[in-house]
Formats: C-alpha cells, sequence, structure tokens
C-alpha cells in the first residue's frame, strides 16, 4: 500500500467538503509585504515631507527632502531585508545540513523519531511506523519531511535575499514617490500631495483587507487615520521648529 492510499485510508474527506472547505492565506504570501513596505514609504515621506514644510521652506527643499527620503529609505529597506533573509537562509541550510548528516549516519533512529512524531499525534503505531517507513525509504524525501516536522520550513522553498531586498526597494519607492508625485509634476503647495497620499494610505488599508477579517473601509479609514495622525504632528513640530529657528 502506498503512503497516498495509506493517508487516504486513514483520513476520507467528502467531495462537497473538498469542493468548499477553503481558506485565507493567513501567511498573506507576496501581498502583505509588497503593501505593507509601500505603506511604509507613504507614511515615512509624506511625514518627512510635510515635517520640512511646516519650516516654511522653499518648494524646492521640500521635493529635495521627498527625493533624499525616498532614496535613503529604499536602499535602507533594501539592506535591511537582504541582510535579514539572507541571515535567516544561511541558519536553514545550516540546520538542513546538520539533519542531512544524521539521515545518513543513523537513519534507523531516524526513522523511529518519525514514527513517534506521528504516534504523538494519534496515529496508531502500526500504521506511523509503516508511513515513516515508506517515507524514509527517499533520502531527499526524507529531509524534506524531517525539515518539515521538526523544523517547520520546506527546503525546496526557502527565501531568496536577492528577491526579498528589490521588492523591498520597489515597495517603499513605489509608497514615498505618492506625495513627491504632485511636486514633481509642477504643485507648488503641500495639500495635493497630503491628498494624493491619503487617498494612496486608504487604499493600501483597502488591499490589506484582503489577507484579514476586516472590512475594506476599515481597514482603509484606519490606515488613512494613522498616516494623516503621523503627517499632522511632524508638521506641527516642523512649523514649531522652524519658528523657533528662524
Amino acid at each position: 500500500m502506498s503512503v497516498m492510499e495509506i493517508m487516504d485510508a486513514a483520513a476520507p474527506t467528502h467531495a462537497a467538503h473538498r469542493d468548499n472547505h477553503t481558506h485565507r492565506d493567513v501567511n498573506g504570501g507576496w501581498l502583505r509585504p509588497a503593501v505593507f513596505g509601500a505603506m511604509d514609504g507613504l507614511v515615512s515621506n509624506l511625514a518627512l515631507m510635510t515635517g520640512v514644510a511646516g519650516g516654511a521652506v522653499s518648494q524646492q527643499t521640500i521635493v529635495i527632502t521627498g527625493l533624499a527620503g525616498l532614496a535613503a529609505g529604499a536602499f535602507s529597506m533594501a539592506a535591511g531585508e537582504y541582510t535579514s533573509v539572507a541571515s535567516q537562509r544561511e541558519l536553514v541550510v545550516a540546520e538542513l545540513d546538520i539533519e542531512r548528516a544524521e539521515l545518513r549516519k543513523h537513519p534507523k533512529d531516524e526513522q523511529e523519531e518519525l514514527a513517534a512524531l506521528y504516534e504523538s499525534r494519534g496515529v496508531e503505531p502500526e500504521l506511523a511506523r509503516k508511513v515513516a517507513e515508506q517515507l524514509s525509504r527517499d533520502p531527499e524525501q526524507a529531509l524534506e519531511i524531517h525539515a518539515r516536522e521538526e523544523l517547520g520550513i520546506d527546503p525546496s522553498d526557502l527565501p531568496s535575499p536577492t528577491v526579498a531586498a528589490v521588492s523591498s526597494f520597489a515597495s517603499f519607492a513605489l509608497g514615498a514617490l505618492l506625495p513627491l508625485l504632485p511636486y514633481l509634476l509642477g504643485a507648488g503647495v503641500l495639500w495635493p500631495a497630503v491628498l494624493l497620499a491619503l487617498l494612496g494610505l486608504f487604499g493600501c488599508g483597502a488591499v490589506v483587507a484582503r489577507v484579514t477579517a476586516r472590512s475594506w473601509w476599515f481597514s482603509g479609514l484606519r490606515q488613512l487615520a494613522l498616516g494623516g495622525a503621523a503627517a499632522a504632528v511632524t508638521y506641527g513640530l516642523g512649523a514649531l521648529f522652524g519658528t523657533a529657528v528662524g
């Protein structure tokens, strides 16, 4: 009897249940980091630009500040994300090497360990031993199973530091560009930049609702309120410090 036949016999599933029993992607996939990266760029650059604008500086100074904030934030996000993901990947690879060595040196012990794990989850001892024995016949499959069960990782789906860095850079830069865009198109006052940024924050919040249980309008208004509060506080501080310095 194959592993799939064993699992099918142990856990038969009604066709209607298979068709209707679906869940949200609770990890968010690529959507969550992309949207939050853009949101981070929006809030930070909007707050930076409004803070400078509160000091009654020239339009050119605001534009330069916005461009500097975009570049600095995007490169910082990319560097931090690359280092973080690379370090995590190196740790995982090192742990996989240890597990691979154990499977090569002590295959029986590892097989018994896997059977004991299934038994602890309620599988009958005889069935647990059969499943562990069949899964352990292929060394790479055995490594994948042990990695999933013991480390909670998928060896075939390790994160890429380069992809993480590029996506973080792009999403942050896109968000940070939004409040800067009206100035680049010729606006001479602050309110178009604030309005466009707040609309962007509402849109990001609404998109985040796809991976939460909240309604789109609630998530959108919440993010709009938080971003607006940050911009208002930094504008007030800019005005206060600008007056004091002046």
